[in-house]
């Protein structure tokens, strides 16, 4: 394809390509996305591809491989168009049944339908599936219908018209205007917004401007911007453009993780993709707008995420935090003003600037706008990326997209916004999806990233995990976030080994507080929330972890001794045969004995009884 030099070649080119695309009849979509990957759909997209042209169906049946579906804990998955049939858990050797059965003979493979594990009910579509059907999928349901390293593909569905729509008359003011309209706010952490920054980066003085996309998605358990910036990264940079003539830039880098193989590759090709077609580089679509895209592989560092760390990263710095006594919008990337936001937000920018601002504000709450993606793992029967309105409960997020939880075991607490995020009980989950609300409550929206837990976790625990993980990731630069987490990790350490003592509660409490209000960055302010929160909705168990030297939840391993209940031992010698340590004993049908002074508390034997006969007091 040639250079478009007008808004008028871009729609000559789209009708074009769409005229092509007539010729298939049928559509395989099959997710390509780093999730699908892991359980082999690599090996199903060749075996359906060799099939397609043994039974000479390669010209009327098209094979696109698309990015994430969301729900990866059923992948590979597939839908096939018409029809919306949904297949799950495919493998290479379904590729002759699903080929000759559905695309030949017209015939659903039963057996790869989605099944519900509790109602054993079977569905045919996508639609119909619960955990589809209670999403407003805006932006994820766009991954389904193009190949990330296909142009021609994001065209068709009616890419860049919102460039070509604000270059053919819309002002960088009223594009800003429109933005702070819609009520657009970040979606990489504390929500703040989008509108309000384009418009201090606009009115910035200096002609020299930047505007970058964070990809530097760091949260355990979170995935959303590696799936929509893997799956559909000519929608992220389309957004990114339409903010580069807003605020002024002729440059911008999208800072991805380097452990996102498959995000930096698909931006790549993406970015040569748009030099090729002329909307990257100078006249973008025949106009006087110069921009240009780069790729940055971040280390791996969690600090990095944060703004001014990402960009000293970006400088060739080490990613350490800097003041905001001056914010980045006017001493940013190389001390010039920049705009940073994140892979979502960006990606919401084309459909605003399309269909208008007062079209994506009616979507939400008052204060929170729109639609977000969440990353929903942990102890829950559906796992995967979910985007829902803001302001749908938490509750309605786990039970009518998770399912609940995945063994039948009552569900005690989320954590939401990633590790400094907060964890929430069961009783908070009337709460809505909201960046004030979640925030008044300890909590936070943050990255997106929902971790459900249920009664067979300990709270004190888990907070031990997110505050492990903020000590290694914190870069050590000021005092309160250096020493605050080694001293929180260091009380949490005791109470989980039995050395708690009844003054470090308040003590616990006073050191997060601290940190919270005196850490020099976002990471450090937000470290103490696992704690803060935990200790607000869960001090009991804090508490009977030191008053009575017990974990509630057995997980501790200080505080927990494992034996076996002879009224329920058979005498299997399942438990036996597991326990590498030879801490228990016993002979065949009769019950069986551990012996606490060689037990290492791994839990074996529980996952190996069949008769509930293991005791965790």
């Amino acid at each position: 394809m040639s250079k478009l030099n007008s808004y008028r070649e871009l729609e000559h080119l789209r009708e074009h390509l769409r005229q092509q695309r007539r010729a298939y009849k049928t559509t395989v979509m099959i997710c390509g996305g780093t999730g699908c990957q892991a359980s082999q759909s690599p090996a199903v997209i060749d075996a359906i591809r060799n099939e397609l042209t043994k039974q000479g169906l390669s010209s009327s049946v098209r094979l696109c491989v698309t990015g994430c579906h969301g729900f990866c804990e059923q992948g590979p998955v597939m839908i096939i168009e018409p029809g919306n049939i949904f297949y799950c858990r495919v493998t290479p050797e379904d590729a002759f049944e699903i080929v000759y059965q559905t695309l030949v003979k017209g015939q659903i493979v039963e057996r790869l339908l989605y099944t519900d594990t509790v109602s054993g009910k079977s569905y045919r579509t996508e639609a119909e599936i619960p955990f589809y059907r209670a999403q407003d999928r805006q932006i994820l349901s766009q991954n389904l219908n193009v190949d990330p390293c296909s142009v021609e593909d994001y065209i068709i569905a009616g890419g860049y018209s919102a460039l070509a729509k604000v270059l053919d008359g819309i002002s960088p003011d009223t594009v800003v205007k429109e933005i702070k309209a819609s009520g657009l706010r970040g979606r990489g952490g504390g929500g703040f917004p989008t509108g309000r920054k384009w418009s201090e980066c606009r009115e910035a003085p200096g002609d020299e401007k930047y505007v970058i996309c964070n990809a530097d998605e760091g949260d355990p358990g979170a995935y959303m911007d590696r799936c929509v910036l893997e799956g559909n990264p000519h929608l992220v940079l389309e957004g990114m453009i339409i903010g580069a003539w807003a605020v002024g830039a002729d440059k911008g880098y999208i800072y991805v993780r380097n452990e996102y193989p498959l995000a930096v590759k698909h931006s790549r090709i993406a970015v040569q993709q748009l030099r090729g077609l002329g909307l990257l580089g100078k006249n973008i679509l025949g106009s006087s707008f110069n921009f240009n895209v780069e790729i940055a592989r971040g280390g791996g560092a969690f600090v990095c995420g944060e703004s001014t760390a990402l960009m000293a990263s970006v400088e060739g710095k080490v990613g350490e935090p800097r003041p905001k006594d001056v914010h980045t919008v006017v001493d940013g990337l190389y001390h010039k003003p920049t705009t940073l936001n994140n892979v979502e937000t960006w990606a919401n920018v084309p459909a605003i600037m399309l269909n208008g601002s007062s079209w994506f504000a009616a979507k939400g709450t008052q204060g929170s706008k729109g639609t977000k993606i969440l990353a929903l793992t942990g102890r829950i029967k559906n796992t995967g990326l979910v985007e829902v309105p803001m302001g749908m409960p938490i509750h309605k997020v786990v039970y009518d997209i998770g399912g609940g939880a995945a063994d039948g075991k009552a569900i005690k607490a989320v954590q939401i916004g990633g590790p400094s995020g907060g964890c929430l009980s069961a009783e908070k989950f009337d709460l809505p999806v909201d960046f004030d609300v979640l925030a008044e409550a300890g909590s936070m929206v943050g990255s997106g990233g929902m971790v459900v837990m249920d009664e067979n976790s300990c709270m004190v625990d888990v907070t031990k995990y997110f505050i492990t993980f903020l000590q290694d990731e914190s870069c050590g630069k000021c005092v309160p976030c250096r020493l605050g987490i080694d001293r929180m990790l260091e009380i949490i350490t005791d109470i989980t080994e039995g050395r708690g003592r009844p003054e470090q509660i308040p003590l616990l409490e006073e050191l997060a507080e601290t940190v919270s209000q005196t850490a020099l960055c976002g990471l450090g302010k937000t470290a103490p929330n696992p704690v803060l929160t935990t200790l607000r909705y869960f001090r009991q168990e804090y508490e009977a972890h030191i008053d009575r030297r017990i974990c509630p939840a057995g997980v501790c391993k200080a505080l927990i001794t494992y034996s076996i209940d002879s009224e329920k031992c058979t005498g299997c010698g399942a438990c036996l045969r597991a326990c590498s340590r030879k801490a228990i004993t016993g002979v065949k049908k009769e019950p069986h004995v551990i012996d606490a002074g060689l037990c290492q508390k791994c839990g074996v034997c529980t996952s190996e009884c069949k008769f509930d006969a293991i005791r965790v007091v």
